[in-house]
């Protein structure tokens, strides 16, 4: 296995985590933004208010992007699995 075969394939796994992880992250950022303003706003400082919102618009995401979210790790798991035979050969 080359040096460069392993460059690229560490490459594809970092970009299929971020892709993966990108859905959730920014729900989590924008609820969390929203929140703070609003707690600004208000001035309530109530560390549940910020946490069970998040917690709640995560599962949200998580169920509409989880069919996607599948879609991209089998791909990636599928191509890397079909490139053994290739990356042992050379």
């Amino acid at each position: 296995m080359s040096p460069d075969a392993v460059v690229t394939l560490g490459q594809q796994a970092l970009w299929v985590m971020f892709l993966v992880s990108l859905p959730l992250l920014g729900v989590a950022l924008v609820v969390g933004l929203l929140v703070s303003l609003l707690q600004a706003a208000t001035q309530l400082n109530e560390m549940t208010l910020s946490f069970v919102p998040k917690i709640l618009a995560i599962g949200v995401a998580m169920v509409l992007a989880g069919p996607w979210i599948l879609h991209v790790m089998m791909d990636y798991t599928i191509r890397l699995l079909q490139s053994i035979p290739q990356l042992v050969g050379s």
